[in-house]
């Protein structure tokens, strides 16, 4: 199972497929329905997410690590904990300073993830 079926109830992390997310980013979808879908990422250090938008709300969780984000224009540097919103439409994007993972929950579902 290297995506996840949408509407799975039970997603095991070791079914799960790492994908590219861009140069020095690892994606893996996990559960998700048409309304929501949660993804973590896993950034070395250096890595980008470059600045862009897109019609969906993100929540973003810091599970490890430590990224200068800049989202609307405000930069940051967060760590394990924190969280971050980013509401549709509005330009974001980080670059990891210190290896680590984040978790992104997102409104409705980006089926542009999914192949």
């Amino acid at each position: 199972m290297p995506i996840p079926q949408k509407g799975a109830r039970w997603v095991p992390y070791g079914d799960t497929l790492a994908q590219s997310g861009g140069e020095g980013v690892t994606r893996r979808i996990l559960a998700y329905t048409d309304g929501l879908m949660c993804v973590e990422n896993t950034f070395e250090t250096g890595a980008v997410g470059a600045l862009h938008s897109h019609p969906h709300t993100q929540l973003t969780y810091v599970l490890s690590g430590s990224f200068s984000f800049t989202i609307d224009g405000e930069t940051r540097v967060v760590r394990q904990g924190d969280t971050l919103l980013k509401e549709n439409g509005v330009v974001h994007g980080c670059t990891c300073l210190e290896a680590g993972k984040l978790l992104d929950i997102f409104t409705p579902m980006r089926e542009d993830f999914l192949p």
